[in-house]
């Protein structure tokens, strides 16, 4: 299964909602292609993955790897509707510590506020 990505924009906030497995390979490849882009645009991102049915290391490498350069370039990428597969990844990985997750996308823009 590919990885939809769809981007829209709010109140200033940026919102990519993700759809399907974010995996080592073209999946996580086109993910930070669409990142980076987004992220050259817009300070605050919120990156939804309530419609993500999987996630594995070079996925999660990816995502720690874009979220280091928002941070350092003064951007901000919160995470919303992490289900509970992705959350048990998270807390494994000690990841949990590193982003700000959100049951909802409402949760993860108003945090910017």
């Amino acid at each position: 299964m590919t990885l939809k990505i769809q981007i829209t924009a709010e109140n200033g906030i940026t919102l990519v909602t993700c759809v399907g497995r974010i995996v080592f390979g073209d999946e996580a490849s086109s993910l930070r292609a669409e990142l980076k882009k987004v992220l050259a645009k817009s300070k605050k991102v919120v990156l939804n993955l309530s419609d993500v049915s999987y996630i594995d290391s070079g996925g999660l490498g990816m995502l720690v790897g874009v979220y280091s350069s928002a941070r350092a370039a003064g951007a901000d990428i919160k995470l919303s509707g992490v289900g509970e597969r992705v959350r048990d990844v998270l807390q494994i990985t000690k990841l949990v510590t590193v982003f700000e997750a959100y049951d909802t996308e409402q949760k993860a823009m108003a945090a910017f506020h």
